[in-house]
């Protein structure tokens, strides 16, 4: 597993990205039965080859949404109050109607190691993170578009299911 050169992906994405999005657009509106497998060989191939903590752009670029349930158990981390850990850490995005982070990169990360200091009960949607595998992939496509211009996860997964899946 190699370490990722930020450099490089930003170049593969800048030449890439439109294709990469048509193709899932393409993928969304006509998969096939067995997408789902695939996906799943996929994951597990992607994996071997992206090593995500010499990355971390998700944490310094993207903010994940907290759900109330993630807020408690967090903020139960830090011994504080549900309430007190919203006011110090997070926003109420309203057009989204979701909670998320108010400063880039996340208040969260270790910048030195790119570690999560509360991994052990980060949000579910990191947890989740890049959602290559889910179950109903077809319905995690609108995600995987998105997710492209960020994650070399997510790039490689559609690098291979470009080569497995012609639509």
């Amino acid at each position: 597993m190699q370490a990722i050169n930020f450099n490089s992906f930003k170049r593969k994405v800048r030449s890439r990205k439109l294709s990469f999005r048509r193709y899932l657009g393409k993928l969304e509106r006509n998969p096939p039965k067995n997408l789902d497998i695939i996906a799943e060989q996929v994951d597990k191939e992607v994996w071997k080859e992206v090593d995500c903590l010499s990355c971390a752009n998700c944490c310094k670029s993207m903010t994940p949404t907290f759900t109330i349930k993630d807020i408690k158990r967090i903020a139960s981390h830090f011994e504080i109050s549900p309430k007190e850990f919203k006011e110090k850490w997070l926003e109420y995005d309203k057009k989204e109607g979701d909670w998320v982070n108010v400063s880039m990169p996340c208040q969260f990360l270790n910048m030195q190691n790119n570690m999560c200091s509360i991994y052990e009960v980060r949000p579910a949607d990191c947890a989740g993170f890049p959602h290559l595998a889910k179950k109903k992939m077809k319905e995690y496509i609108h995600v995987h578009q998105q997710n492209v211009v960020f994650c070399p996860a997510t790039f490689k997964m559609v690098e291979k299911m470009m080569l497995r899946v012609k639509v």
